[in-house]
């Protein structure tokens, strides 16, 4: 699903009548595929069903070019017609609302609330994530610190938001996918998120992507 644009030729009198032109407007994503924040786009584009073009950036070695993409030369970024939206954050908000359905926000505005407070809070797991990598002394406690409150939250409901899957999910499995799979964090201390990250392979945009890490 891309936008459609229907363009109408102007008939001037005394001549025929042509066909209407229809253009395709695909949108274009600058992705890395090591990137958990590209990841996050990628699961909800695959969600949504939306036809995108790849470019592929190089984290390790930026091009100069991306800078006129995104002042911080971060990915990913989203383009539209010429239109620039960088962040991941924003790029699914702005996709939920572009293309709303299948809905990945809940018509409930407590569990709409609810979603987004756990995407603006992401660093909470990220930041010993990071630290982990990094081999920082005392990481892995502080990771599994936030697991636990991961693993409490999911005991309580069946997804981050609610009683639905939605973005805050997607928000979430690159790095619990990436921790797993490449930094070998046991996930088995955490028996409720374990389901969850099990029936979040279930979903075939999920389940690419951990094809995506397997690779890595």
């Amino acid at each position: 699903m891309g936008t459609v644009l229907v363009m109408w030729p102007v008939v001037l009198p005394g001549t025929m009548a042509t066909p209407p032109v229809t253009l395709r407007i695909v949108l274009t994503l600058y992705d890395a595929a090591r990137c958990p924040y590209c990841a996050r786009v990628r699961i909800v584009l695959a969600e949504k069903g939306v036809e995108y073009e790849a470019i592929e950036i190089d984290v390790s070695d930026r091009p100069a070019w991306i800078y006129e993409k995104n002042t911080t030369g971060r990915v990913p970024v989203l383009e539209e017609d010429g239109w620039l939206l960088p962040e991941s954050a924003v790029i699914m908000e702005y996709l939920e609302e572009r293309y709303p359905e299948p809905a990945l926000l809940a018509a409930d505005a407590a569990e709409r609330a609810l979603a987004r407070l756990w995407i603006f809070r992401h660093d909470h797991l990220t930041k010993p994530y990071y630290a982990l990598r990094r081999g920082e002394e005392g990481a892995g406690d502080r990771l599994d610190q936030e697991l636990a409150k991961l693993d409490a939250a999911l005991e309580a409901r069946p997804w981050l938001g609610g009683a639905a899957y939605g973005l805050a999910d997607a928000a979430y499995v690159p790095w619990l996918l990436r921790m797993r799979d490449m930094l070998g964090v046991p996930l088995d201390p955490f028996p409720a998120l374990v389901d969850w990250l099990d029936r979040l392979l279930d979903r075939p945009a999920v389940a690419a992507e951990a094809v995506v890490v397997a690779a890595l």
